[in-house]
């Protein structure tokens, strides 16, 4: 195992019952000391289309909600954890994404990765080709994205993106590029994001199209120790400089911790033990979170923790003492 890198956490937003409660949201996360807000990239409220895939909703659209929380905070990092590469024209998102980090003096963190939710694209006659060609245009845009970066005049003569005659400004803060984080979870995905991410975010593997039992069984402890050597294969000498992040999606802070994973598990078709050791789940109290998120870092390197907020379950404070006790450690 490589040098262990300081951890950081990230708060991710889905819902807000009002500006001014999200605004306090952003303050919060900020003075309570995560290192990142970030924003998902979904654009379906409740209703047929979103109830089958068991998503949350997504009530702010992710560019100038990110936009807003850069704009009032002053250390805070801002970006999405994920952008959906098939929603936007290319050379708008890249253009997008390195305004943002301008004009924030360099604090946006910009992830991509190739869809998954096939309701949505439904939802808006948007085609939703088989995996490897949604990968080819993801693959394409983020060598794009580099190039667009780095201000020398484009020449992109691509399968998907044809950029020339120009060069990307404005320039961005962060050299070579704003940090890049890659998100997924398939063999293909994750050893692409091993060769070109900063920060590779482990995720489900989501063929299903739906969040449900499929995926949290794609995300137990074996299979996740299989995606992280997808992802060395991919970057060879270089994964010593990759952050390797993931979504804590089920986190509870409860003094029942038996109960509560067996309640899960039951649920999911899977045992208490196997949710406890889920890295995507941190069940129990403030102790054993830490204690084991130090565990998980040895295990598997992961340094790099995203908890969510719904807009009611005050993740932000309920969290707060792991970030205190590990943050930068």
């Amino acid at each position: 195992m490589s040098e262990k890198k300081p951890f950081r956490f990230s708060l991710q937003s889905f819902n807000t019952s009002s500006p001014a409660t999200w605004r306090e949201l952003i303050g919060k996360t900020e003075a309570l000391g995560y290192s990142t807000f970030f924003l998902a990239d979904h654009f379906l409220s409740s209703g047929p289309a979103l109830d089958s895939t068991y998503h949350p909703p997504q009530m702010l659209a992710a560019v100038p909600a990110i936009a807003m929380a850069l704009q009032q905070t002053t250390t805070l990092r801002v970006g999405c954890r994920v952008f959906c590469n098939d929603y936007r024209n290319p050379v708008m998102l890249a253009k997008e994404a390195a305004t943002m980090d301008y004009l924030s003096e360099g604090r946006l963190e910009f992830g991509i990765g190739a869809g998954w939710i096939k309701s949505e694209y439904d939802a808006i006659a948007l085609p939703f080709d088989e995996f490897p060609e949604r990968l080819s245009r993801c693959a394409e845009f983020v060598h794009a994205y580099k190039a667009f970066m780095s201000g020398q005049p484009l020449n992109i003569d691509g399968d998907f993106i044809n950029w020339s005659g120009f060069h990307g400004t404005p320039p961005p803060v962060q050299g070579p590029y704003p940090p890049l984080m890659i998100g997924g979870g398939s063999r293909k995905i994750l050893s692409f994001a091993g060769k070109e991410a900063d920060i590779v975010s482990l995720n489900f593997n989501n063929r299903a199209g739906m969040l449900g039992p499929d995926g949290m069984n794609s995300g137990l402890a074996q299979a996740t120790a299989k995606k992280i050597q997808w992802v060395k294969d991919g970057a060879g000498e270089r994964f010593r400089d990759i952050e390797l992040e993931i979504g804590a999606y089920n986190t509870i802070v409860t003094d029942h911790q038996a109960a509560t994973a067996a309640a899960i598990g039951e649920a999911l078709g899977m045992s208490a033990s196997d949710i406890l050791d889920h890295p995507h789940c941190l069940i129990g109290s403030i102790d054993y979170m830490c204690e084991e998120l130090e565990k998980r870092r040895d295990t598997y390197g992961i340094s790099y923790i995203a908890v969510l907020d719904d807009g009611e379950n005050n993740m932000v404070e309920t969290f707060a003492p792991v970030v205190r006790r590990l943050a930068g450690k």
